[in-house]
């Protein structure tokens, strides 16, 4: 749909590359936009995307092709970064919003045959020639706290952006359940065999499309042998001197804090 078709009291979810637009508050917090007034409009002829989310509420986004200045009323800043400034229900539903113009990018042509796709739903395209349809993919990763008595296994991966430490964590994999999937990953990144394996909770993980699910363990047997082109360092922590931690926007920190406040059984 374009502009004009959409709800002007909506929220809107504006980016560009992953950098949002948000509209500062006199208090000194920031929000989502609405369409009543804003600094920059989509390219003629351009999709604004219609998006649902869990809650049933509907924002509506579109990609520009410059950042917009900040100024007294309006700032840009990546998604990630947007967690400290938006209430947690616009980080979600631009969480969501981002996973779509990914979709949208990554989507304008049918993989099994080069025809430029149609889209025929919110989150449907198809392709005209042969009928092959596309749907947003969502990427599910699992990431494990590992307990041995009050310590619990925390590591730095290569590709962490700062110095924290988080936990085991990596991709599913063709085949695989998602304890199957736990197992693996704690053998191939550190060398460490578990056992009581319990779900905790999941997460949407829009960097780009992915999902997270989290679980304990206890650490059953073996020596910390890293896989050194994922991990620069790995050790077990005590509960009283436990290294820098991974930000509260993440299922990461929510597993640990769980940990520490004895909610992990």
């Amino acid at each position: 749909m374009n502009e004009l078709e959409c709800d002007r009291t909506a929220r809107r979810c504006i980016f560009f590359k992953d950098n949002l637009l948000m509209q500062k508050q006199p208090d000194g917090t920031c929000t989502l936009p609405t369409g009543e007034s804003l600094p920059v409009a989509p390219a003629a002829g351009q999709t604004v995307h219609r998006v649902t989310l869990p809650t049933g509420e509907q924002v509506y986004a579109f990609a520009i092709d410059y950042p917009v200045a900040e100024t007294a009323e309006w700032m840009m800043t990546g998604l990630r970064a947007s967690f400290d400034h938006l209430p947690l229900p616009d980080y979600k539903a631009a969480g969501k919003a981002y996973q779509i113009l990914y979709w949208d990018r990554q989507s304008r042509y049918c993989p099994a045959c080069g025809t430029p796709t149609e889209q025929k739903t919110d989150i449907m395209k198809k392709c005209p020639r042969c009928g092959n349809e596309l749907y947003p993919p969502i990427s599910t990763a699992i990431i494990v706290l590992v307990r041995r008595g009050d310590e619990i296994l925390m590591v730095h991966a290569r590709n962490f952006r700062g110095t924290f430490y988080g936990l085991v964590a990596g991709f599913l994999e063709a085949g695989e359940t998602l304890e199957q999937c736990v197992r693996r990953e704690v053998m191939e990144e550190t060398g460490l065999t578990i056992r009581n394996i319990t779900y905790f909770d999941s997460q949407p993980w829009p960097y780009p499309s992915g999902l997270m699910v989290g679980f304990f363990a206890d650490y059953e047997s073996g020596t910390i042998k890293l896989q050194e082109d994922e991990l620069t360092a790995g050790a077990f922590y005590h509960r009283n001197n436990l290294p820098e931690l991974p930000r509260k926007l993440s299922i990461a920190r929510r597993l640990i804090d769980a940990w520490l406040e004895g909610k992990d059984h």
